[in-house]
């Protein structure tokens, strides 16, 4: 069973305060992580999807979903870049990854996935 709130990891404090500020203004409980390796060391709910930044040092978002997917989580992913090229495309269809938003993101697909995924 999902949990309640929205899961948003990015190191660039500008991009992850924007996306909580939007996702609590929409109605939404956001817990926002600075890093994968945050994210992956306060696991004790599992969100009802995630929100998460490709390109992050330490951790790309696609590693770390491939160590979410490895460890048997389902959560459903939204990864965000600043450029899709066909094998990142490629790479997070295989992880089970629904959505790929370039940035600067749009707000109505990412409203929608959050949606349909927090009911």
């Amino acid at each position: 069973m999902h949990g309640r709130f929205v899961a948003i990891v990015d190191d660039d404090t500008a991009v992850r305060n924007s996306l909580k500020f939007l996702m609590e203004t929409s109605g939404y409980e956001v817990m926002a992580y600075t890093s994968a390796i945050d994210f992956l060391a306060d696991r004790t709910e599992q969100p009802a999807c995630l929100i998460v930044d490709y390109n992050m040092p330490g951790m790309t978002g696609l590693e770390m979903v491939a160590w979410l997917r490895r460890d048997g989580s389902a959560i459903p992913v939204l990864l965000m870049t600043g450029f899709a090229p066909s094998a990142l495309l490629e790479r997070a269809e295989q992880l089970g990854i629904e959505t790929v938003l370039e940035k600067p993101l749009e707000i109505e697909p990412l409203l929608k996935f959050v949606s349909a995924h927090r009911s």
